[in-house]
């Protein structure tokens, strides 16, 4: 059974103290330097600094390795899925599992129109027309609303991903949401993420393994060839890389 719950909201510290804090965690856990923090250290410094009720993981239900390792010592964390109305059978499936499987609260983060209501205001296939205002309503822009109740929150970016992403920090201060972010499998390759799936027994969306290595709205995700970059398979033939959550 699905079950949908809101977005927890809790008192935030002030944006300096938060602030400070994301800059001073990047320097203890070694950011991009030889002595970097693993996986399980950034989760470890997230859960001495905040709690579970100060954070959240987004998660696009391509996999669950990044929920359970945050789970694993933030029992009960919430995770967001950004419900775009346009994803695959597959994802929303994968959605349902990590629900079952994991000690987790599955968030799903809604857009204020639905796809019908958007069709009636900008016209059919906005995606295919304007991408970036269609991820900016149905993404970008619910994911903001959601992310007000946390401190801080997790994302599942890796370096390997897209030449946009080399050098992206294991904590980072989020200026456009206003708090903290962490990317605590920034180093992980794609290979790590399925080795600790596949060790854990954690879900793994069936599309992975059918040439998907990067999932999104069904419309706008293709498979993608072995040894191309694994996000091409986004938004294929339209100029675009990133649907802005991590820009």
């Amino acid at each position: 059974m699905t079950v949908s719950l809101a977005p927890r909201a809790t008192a935030r510290r002030a944006a300096d103290e938060l602030r400070a804090l994301a800059e001073r965690g990047n320097v203890e856990l070694g950011s991009l330097t030889d002595r970097e923090a693993s996986p399980a250290e950034v989760v470890r410094w997230v859960a001495e600094n905040f709690g579970v009720d100060a954070a959240a993981v987004a998660c696009s239900m391509a996999d669950a390795a990044l929920p359970h390792l945050v789970a694993e010592q933030l029992p009960g964390v919430d995770v967001l899925f950004l419900d775009t109305g346009y994803h695959f059978a597959e994802t929303h499936a994968t959605r349902d599992e990590v629900q079952r499987a994991l000690d987790v609260r599955i968030v799903d983060v809604l857009p204020t129109q639905s796809v019908a209501e958007q069709d009636a205001e900008f016209g059919a296939r906005l995606f295919a027309r304007d991408p970036a205002l269609c991820c900016a309503r149905r993404k970008v822009e619910p994911l903001h609303e959601a992310l007000g109740g946390y401190e801080v929150w997790f994302t599942g970016v890796r370096r390997d991903e897209a030449p946009t992403r080399t050098l992206t920090p294991l904590v980072t201060w989020d200026e456009r949401n206003g708090l903290v972010k962490v990317n605590p499998v920034a180093a992980w390759s794609f290979d790590d993420l399925l080795d600790y799936a596949g060790a854990h027994r954690v879900p793994v969306n069936l599309l992975v393994t059918n040439g998907y290595p990067s999932i999104g709205c069904e419309p706008c995700t293709k498979p993608v060839a072995p040894g191309e970059d694994p996000r091409s398979g986004r938004w294929a033939g339209l100029g675009k890389t990133e649907c802005g959550l991590h820009v």
